[in-house]
């Protein structure tokens, strides 16, 4: 058991359910737990020390969230990274990230915009920091914002699931672009939305938000085709 995980169980005592999702959904989105990792409930009960009925409690949450498999045969795996399926989940991303930025851009009111100012700060204070899990959280926080601001609580709520899946996608590259000479987290980006959706100019915020997601797409692509360093010596 490692030092976090003697950490959990201690925190764990006296919380139930709702700790033991917190810290799985966690793990999972940061790739502490991998793609594909079984999750038995009897060693989830002894980390967390408690019974198995919270423990697959909160399997059945993040089931529900698409983080985990719970299969036929009563074994629950982390969710698999199903890269064969990225050009139909980009496509689909696409779709929901401009229809509903476009309705935000004409039915947005002014707390709207102040939220997504804020949303938009934080995003570049957990880049500052470094803080993957924030970056991804603060990232979802933005488009979600845009999304409510869209009106249509239906296409909100697929655009949401979407986010969700493709977070522990942006865990993968977050260290690749931060290494790169040429992508860049930190740009004007979600501001340039923010200003389009504030002019009410639903053209342009419908571009941006496609710009968005072809950069998501191109620097995903990217990350799968770097080169390993072959240039040393044993």
């Amino acid at each position: 058991m490692t030092e976090n995980q003697q950490s959990a169980q201690k925190l764990a005592k006296g919380r139930g359910a709702k700790f033991v999702y917190d810290e799985l959904r966690r793990e999972i989105l940061t790739l502490e737990l991998a793609p594909g990792e079984p999750l038995d409930e009897t060693s989830l009960s002894q980390r967390f020390a408690m019974s198995r009925s919270p423990i697959r409690e909160a399997l059945v949450r993040l089931s529900a969230d698409g983080l985990v498999e719970m299969l036929s045969n009563r074994s629950t795996l982390v969710a698999p990274i199903r890269l064969g399926e990225f050009p139909r989940y980009v496509e689909a991303l696409d779709f929901l990230q401009r229809i509903n930025t476009r309705l935000a851009a004409e039915f947005r009111s002014a707390a709207d915009l102040e939220q997504m100012t804020r949303d938009a700060e934080a995003f570049e204070e957990a880049c500052r920091k470094n803080n993957y899990l924030r970056m991804s959280a603060t990232n979802r926080d933005f488009h979600m914002t845009i999304a409510a601001a869209g009106r249509n609580p239906y296409l909100a709520r697929s655009y949401g699931q979407l986010l969700d899946e493709g977070r522990r996608l942006l865990h993968m590259h977050f260290d690749y672009i931060q290494s790169s000479a040429t992508d860049h987290l930190l740009t004007s980006e979600h501001f340039d939305i923010i200003e389009a959706i504030r002019n009410q100019d639903v053209p342009l915020a419908d571009k941006l938000a496609h710009e968005h997601t072809r950069q998501f797409h191109d620097r995903f692509m990217n990350f799968l085709s770097a080169r390993y360093h072959s240039d040393f010596e044993f």
